[in-house]
């Protein structure tokens, strides 16, 4: 591989792990920006045994590959488990992840504390939202389409056209 000395991490590896139920605008945004920083991207689906998905992890991985069908540096997968396992099983550099608010932070720290106990070797990577989009949410996006509201704004189209074909058949 040759490393393209344009970006800092050249030749890294960095998941960006979550349940993307569906992908929002926020999300890509996310991910573009890792694009820039790594060369490699995984983006991860989380399946938790607890969580009753709105998409089936099918869905949501057919959604985010086609919404990155045009980053070639982009490897969308799922896993099960902790995703410093996953992270590990792969050989990432590190863990990326978004940030929208103060609360976030708060949690998302924990988290990356604890994956740090558990996997000292593996970073984890915030970055902050646009402000333009430090409002959306997946749930928000749900909420929206679900009363038939636009969400042209805070997804891409081929979620938009996923959420509308669900809520008909509901």
């Amino acid at each position: 591989m040759v490393n393209d000395k344009s970006k800092p991490n050249a030749g890294k590896l960095v998941v960006y792990g979550g349940s993307f139920d569906p992908v929002t605008i926020g999300h890509l945004d996310i991910i573009h920006r890792a694009v820039s920083l790594f060369d490699r991207v995984v983006v991860a689906i989380g399946q938790h045994p607890t969580r009753q998905p709105f998409f089936s992890v099918e869905e949501r991985l057919a959604l985010l590959r086609g919404v990155t069908a045009d980053l070639p540096s982009v490897e969308v997968t799922s896993f099960e488990g902790l995703l410093v396992d996953f992270c590990l099983q792969r050989k990432a550099d590190a863990i990326v992840r978004g940030l929208r608010a103060v609360t976030d932070f708060e949690n998302e720290l924990q988290i990356a504390h604890a994956n740090a106990d558990l996997e000292p070797c593996i970073d984890t990577i915030f970055l902050p939202t646009r402000t333009n989009y430090g409002f959306i949410s997946a749930s928000l996006v749900r909420e929206i389409a679900s009363h038939g509201g636009d969400v042209s704004r805070y997804a891409p189209p081929l979620v938009c056209e996923a959420l509308a074909r669900k809520y008909a058949s509901r």
